[in-house]
């Protein structure tokens, strides 16, 4: 068999590095998500958006991190199927409820954007749809996981369909660029004169960071529980066969 990269085929390696990263990120998250948040009703209106536009500063993060978390699942869900590392298992298991989460408040966040600019709580577009599916991704992989008894073959099914939910990632990110939709493009990677105004990057890159800190926080922190439950339920099998 290959073997695993040295980082996952070492839980106590993982352990060890997570006991003092998860609170380390969950403090960075709470320091730049204050400055975040200080700005972002600190800066001035928009011309066109008015207050509205910051709503941006907690809806384009999340939408954000809900690719990413995804991009996450994927490559422990590939991890674990190649590797059959339960450490890899683990951390897809830890990844989904959190990629839910931000994908969730993205939705919400848009919707609450969506209705003052387009007039509508909810259209069909092609990004707003693209991003409803991966919602939905993350829910069939929880609910995939949770139906099946034994844990093993939950975990393979559930690495599987995350593998196949991969595909949806282009679709949402180029969804802008390649149908004529409602959805604004890019704020972060737009070409000159598109993107976002000076005045208004500082609280969008604070935020960014702070969801990327608070997601690297949460996902150590789940990962460690997930290993210790895995661990004890280990440890009860041998009690009771013995």
């Amino acid at each position: 068999m290959i073997p695993a990269p040295a980082f996952l085929a070492n839980p106590e390696r993982f352990m060890a590095f997570s006991r003092w990263a998860a609170p380390l990120f969950g403090a960075l998250a709470v320091a730049l998500g204050a400055a975040g948040l200080w700005l972002t009703f600190s800066v001035p209106e928009d011309y066109q958006q008015g207050d509205t536009v910051r709503i941006m500063f907690i809806h384009a993060p999340a939408a954000q991190l809900g690719l990413f978390v995804y991009a996450c699942l994927g490559a422990a869900s590939f991890l674990a199927l190649v590797f059959r590392h339960v450490l890899a298992d683990a951390a897809a298991q830890a990844a989904a409820p959190l990629g839910a989460a931000f994908t969730l408040l993205a939705l919400v966040t848009g919707s609450l954007w969506g209705q003052p600019m387009w007039g509508a709580w909810w259209v069909w577009d092609a990004r707003l749809t693209s991003v409803l599916v991966l919602f939905l991704f993350y829910v069939a992989y929880m609910a995939l996981r949770a139906s099946l008894d034994d844990e093993a073959k939950a975990g393979r099914a559930a690495a599987i369909l995350a593998l196949v939910g991969l595909i949806n990632l282009p679709v949402v990110y180029f969804s802008v660029e390649w149908w004529n939709t409602l959805h604004q493009g890019s704020s972060t990677f737009a070409g000159e004169g598109r993107g976002l105004a000076p005045v208004y990057r500082p609280p969008f890159y604070l935020m960014s960071l702070a969801y990327m800190s608070a997601f690297g926080s949460l996902w150590l922190v789940r990962i460690r529980g997930e290993v210790w439950r895995r661990r004890a339920e280990a440890a009860a099998l041998r009690a009771a066969r013995a």
